[in-house]
């Protein structure tokens, strides 16, 4: 009895694993940032509660997809390894039904109690991380990662069309943010695990174009997020709190960036986790000094 009951606890932390839920946490922070925003501060609890949903579960199911795709390079890759399906605890026919299941379950519940819009740019999201990005792109050309990050730039997006009703500038605000943001986040990391990514056969920039270009790159990137993170205050979306605090987090950004080009050291977790700190305290001061009357 006791061993069975271990078999089955070890069988959901295997089935939990395989939905990533730190990234999933991630999408719904940013997703109920746009909704925030979207809706002017006036959340509307049901819409809310529909479109978590919906968008959590679309992500889950994804990374679901993902690592039955992936399952081959997880196992040789010493980061991914211990992933179930490399491991064989969880079989691939189970996860790959167990990922259809859950986005396919996302498309309805967000057609059904949120919008048209916001069920398309799920759809959109869930088949630029599976087909363009992990199907199409990812074994092939360093530009995957730059192409990826539609999916995640997409949720914060899917947030303000469920509380806005409507795609505007300021939704396309929002998913420019996020999508100039994500390569810089990514490469930081890639440059840390890029023998990990060479045995496995993945061209990321740090594998396929050396370390100074990626450093290059991931200035070339910070610097469009100055002027683009001041936007919002510019279109009277946020007040001077917000302008304040883009403007000083963005030249952080951009000066730790060039002291890790200039840095003899090729990797770059501080600036890694810097980049998770500058996204979360900028939506965060975004939503708190949000306009609400624009």
């Amino acid at each position: 009895m006791v061993e069975r009951t271990l078999h089955y606890t070890h069988l959901i932390k295997d089935y939990l694993v395989l939905t990533k839920p730190g990234i999933v946490t991630l999408v719904l922070i940013t997703t109920l940032g746009g909704i925030y925003i979207g809706a002017r501060g006036d959340l509307d609890p049901v819409v809310t509660f529909w479109t978590l949903l919906g968008t959590g579960l679309a992500a889950a199911g994804s990374a679901v997809i993902n690592m039955v795709l992936d399952r081959d390079i997880d196992s040789l890759m010493e980061r991914t390894a211990s992933r179930p399906l490399p491991r064989g605890s969880v079989s691939p026919g189970v996860a790959s039904f167990l990922g259809t299941l859950l986005i396919l379950t996302s498309f309805v519940l967000m057609f059904l109690f949120v919008n048209p819009v916001a069920t398309l740019l799920t759809m959109v999201a869930s088949f630029s991380y599976i087909v363009l990005y992990t199907i199409l792109l990812k074994r092939k050309t360093p530009v995957a990662t730059e192409i990826g990050g539609i999916s995640g730039a997409l949720p914060p997006v899917i947030g303000y069309v469920a509380g806005a009703g409507e795609f505007d500038i300021r939704a396309l605000t929002l998913f420019l943010i996020m999508f100039m943001w994500q390569p810089p986040h990514f490469w930081a990391l890639a440059l840390k695990y890029r023998e990990d990514y060479r045995r496995a056969g993945i061209p990321t920039l740090p594998v396929a174009g050396g370390v100074k270009v990626t450093k290059i790159k991931t200035l070339l990137y910070t610097v469009s997020l100055l002027p683009l993170s001041l936007v919002p205050y510019a279109l009277g979306m946020t007040g001077k709190i917000y302008l304040l605090t883009a403007s000083f987090l963005s030249l952080l950004y951009l000066i730790l960036t060039l002291k890790f080009l200039f840095s003899k050291r090729e990797e770059g977790m501080k600036l890694f986790f810097f980049s998770i700190i500058y996204i979360a305290v900028l939506f965060t001061v975004m939503i708190v000094d949000l306009v609400k009357d624009v």
